[in-house]
């Protein structure tokens, strides 16, 4: 159950919207129920408000994670990941990273300085501090979902056609590659959703079973919310269902109501 909560947040970072205006706005809200094997684990969840940064508006998404009733027993999970970042061009201005899962503790800020491409990193844990590079449009994990809500290349795609992005964690940039694995409807709380379908190319061995583990489905209407999340771990498999939604942008679009 290591991780649960990261699985979770990377996997949403791949939703998109072709739209020119944004595809979500201040107030957005929605829950994920997150099941390991047949266990209801826990919850995830992610919001975003406005916030003042420099004296420039930005939106600030806060993400959390969390493990219930026997779950938190076996193994806790204490999560929180916020972004800043522009509501012009998506780029990020400062990241938080408070974790704690079964022990393991990381307590992060980082901020970024659009203007000379660097990162100061601020590890509150270890009382350290370092600055990296980055390349132009990183993104940091959470503002990654937003930005790419407003990609304008993904009605392009084709099936088994991909699409790079730059995302800054762990004191490095790593490329993403997603993959477009075509349509399905699928049956929710909800009712059922047509979806969108992609596989996310990540790297193998560590926490995910091989390099095309991680499948995520994305509503397929102007808000391209994630729907379901399912990955085949090291050891066992997780899956995530949209649980709850509020401030959505648009009308959330349902072809049969259950």
């Amino acid at each position: 159950m290591k991780k649960i909560t990261l699985l979770v947040f990377i996997a949403i970072t791949f939703g998109f919207s072709s739209q020119k205006e944004r595809a979500f706005e201040e107030g957005e809200w929605f829950k994920f129920r997150i099941h390991y094997g047949l266990v209801n684990a826990g919850y995830a969840t992610l919001e975003v408000k406005e916030a003042l940064r420099n004296n420039i508006k930005t939106y600030h998404a806060i993400g959390k994670g969390y493990t219930t009733g026997l779950s938190r027993f076996f193994f806790r999970v204490d999560d929180l990941y916020e972004s800043y970042f522009d509501k012009e061009t998506g780029n990020p201005y400062q990241f938080v990273r408070k974790i704690n899962e079964g022990g393991y503790t990381k307590n992060q800020e980082g901020f970024f300085n659009q203007e000379t491409n660097k990162i100061l990193v601020k590890d509150y844990k270890n009382s350290t501090e370092k600055t990296l590079s980055f390349s132009d449009n990183t993104q940091d994990i959470v503002s990654t979902f937003y930005y790419l809500r407003n990609h304008p290349n993904i009605d392009k795609l084709k099936v088994g056609e991909s699409i790079a992005v730059d995302m800054f964690f762990d004191d490095e940039s790593t490329k993403f590659k997603l993959k477009f694995m075509g349509y399905e409807d699928i049956d929710s709380k909800f009712g059922i959703i047509s979806t969108m379908v992609f596989r996310p190319l990540v790297q193998s061995g560590r926490v995910f079973k091989e390099e095309e583990s991680l499948t995520v489905w994305i509503s397929n209407d102007d808000n391209k919310l994630p729907i379901r999340i399912k990955a085949s771990l090291a050891v066992g498999s997780i899956k995530a269902d949209l649980d709850g939604f509020k401030g959505l942008k648009y009308s959330f679009k349902v072809k049969v109501k259950p």
